[in-house]
């Protein structure tokens, strides 16, 4: 009999699928069929939680850059939010993979939103932005693995590239917002209102603009965390968390070279590696430029990350309309034809502008990465597992974070102009986008490993 579409991917049977939910007190719509494309209700809730996640995170970035100008810090410690933001995500690289897959993933994205939890409240009582956004990162490096390991437990992988569509749409929508409520929280006018209004009896200590907007980003954890609880279990078998770290070291560099070697893993973990450095290192340039081109200040220069944003989350949900797994690879040349076009920054001096070119940016990378990102997935679920997959995945493009921020940071050390930069940039990552395409030419003249894709409803 051929397994139910959206039966859990390690179960055999319905019955089995479904006590873990029975257990939490949680039901699912026992409907579902070959034919039936609609998602269980988990999927909203795993939706949800992300959304508030991401959210959270993005706000507290703008509010981090805000106490950074607030302390008066030098300009250059404000990538370096990103680079300790990250550094968690390599260091421990070896060790999440495994701490995901040793428990369900609704449990290590709660634990994850608690840490950052931590993170948030230690910025609000006075730590330095620095050492508080490290914390919150090692939060994210735990959460990671679980959010995307829990997809290829819970659908098919003929919907991967769907659910990644509305998983990064939604993030991009969250990111949209984030920046937004982050720079609405900072400016004066708005953070001397919220600052005046008090609660009867309760002295909630609250003084400073800083400390407001990290109190908003507190709940949006909360409200993450709360989401987490209910994301159902997906009845995989869990593996016993080895507590033996040169093991478990062992077992991820393992699980690095079998990816890397893997054709169709290595073209998909090159891509995304670049697109989330170049992303991050894009979301300060944005910044500076429409600081020195624009005139525009913080609070007005976070709002086109949100521009970014919309593109991305755009091009995102095109593709996961328009491309399957099969496809996943022809959109490499749209990276080439993005890093060319970022070069039109430099000549462009007008908000109008401004917006429709930074929309098209993000449009092109939003349509380039969730297939790519869906791949990777596939790939690394049949060859390695979930969390073990996407741990590796997020150390490649951790690495790259730390590798083009601290670029950034140092050619910002060195007053280099912002239009070079730009430059620099767009040219970087074009020439690298149009290696990886000859790479998988060059691969697939060798053997044709596109062909075995699959794209039907059989997992």
């Amino acid at each position: 009999m051929p397994r139910n579409a959206w039966q859990p991917i390690h179960n055999s049977s319905a019955a089995a699928s479904l006590a873990p939910f029975a257990k939490r007190g949680i039901t699912l719509d026992q409907s579902y069929n070959e034919t039936n494309d609609k998602v269980p209700f988990g999927f909203y809730l795993i939706m949800a939680a992300q959304f508030f996640s991401a959210l959270a995170d993005n706000a507290l970035l703008i509010t981090a850059i805000a106490a950074l100008r607030e302390m008066q810090a030098p300009s250059e410690y404000e990538p370096l939010l990103k680079t300790f933001f990250t550094v968690s995500y390599v260091v421990l690289a070896a060790f999440v993979g495994a701490f995901a897959d040793s428990m369900p993933k609704w449990r290590v994205m709660f634990i994850s939103n608690a840490i950052k939890i931590v993170g948030c409240s230690m910025m609000f009582w006075g730590a330095h932005p620095l050492v508080a956004y490290a914390v919150v990162g090692l939060g994210a490096a735990a959460y990671s693995p679980a959010k995307y390991g829990i997809l290829t437990e819970y659908l098919p992988h003929r919907l991967l590239v769907v659910a990644n569509g509305w998983i990064e749409g939604l993030t991009v929508g969250a990111i949209i917002l984030g920046v937004v409520i982050g720079g609405t929280l900072i400016q004066p006018n708005i953070a001397h209102s919220l600052l005046a209004f008090d609660f009867p009896v309760i002295d909630t200590g609250i003084d400073t603009t800083s400390e407001m907007a990290l109190s908003f980003v507190a709940v949006f954890y909360l409200l993450a965390a709360l989401f987490n609880l209910y994301i159902p279990d997906t009845g995989v078998d869990h593996k016993q968390l080895k507590k033996n770290p040169f093991y478990l070291i062992h077992e991820f560099n393992h699980c690095l070279a079998l990816l890397w070697r893997d054709k169709l893993g290595q073209i998909s973990l090159a891509v995304t590696t670049l697109f989330w450095g170049a992303g991050a290192t894009l979301q300060f340039i944005v910044i500076k430029w429409s600081e020195v081109a624009l005139n525009l200040d913080l609070s007005k220069s976070s709002m086109l990350q949100g521009v970014v944003a919309i593109g991305v989350a755009a091009g995102a949900i095109l593709a996961a309309k328009f491309i399957t797994l099969r496809k996943s690879v022809r959109v490499i040349p749209l990276g080439i034809a993005m890093g060319l076009i970022v070069l039109v920054m430099n000549f462009v001096h007008h908000l109008w502008l401004a917006v429709p070119l930074l929309i098209i940016i993000g449009g092109l990378s939003g349509f380039f990465v969730v297939p790519m990102n869906a791949l990777l997935q596939h790939r690394g679920h049949i060859l390695m597992g979930a969390g073990h997959s996407i741990a590796v995945q997020n150390f490649n493009e951790n690495i790259s974070i730390l590798i083009m921020t601290g670029l950034y940071y140092l050619m910002i050390k060195m007053d280099l102009s912002i239009h070079w930069v730009v430059t620099l940039f767009g040219i970087f990552v074009s020439s690298l986008m149009y290696m990886i395409r000859q790479r998988h030419i060059a691969n697939q003249q060798a053997q044709d490993d596109v062909q075995h894709l699959d794209d039907s409803a059989a997992h």
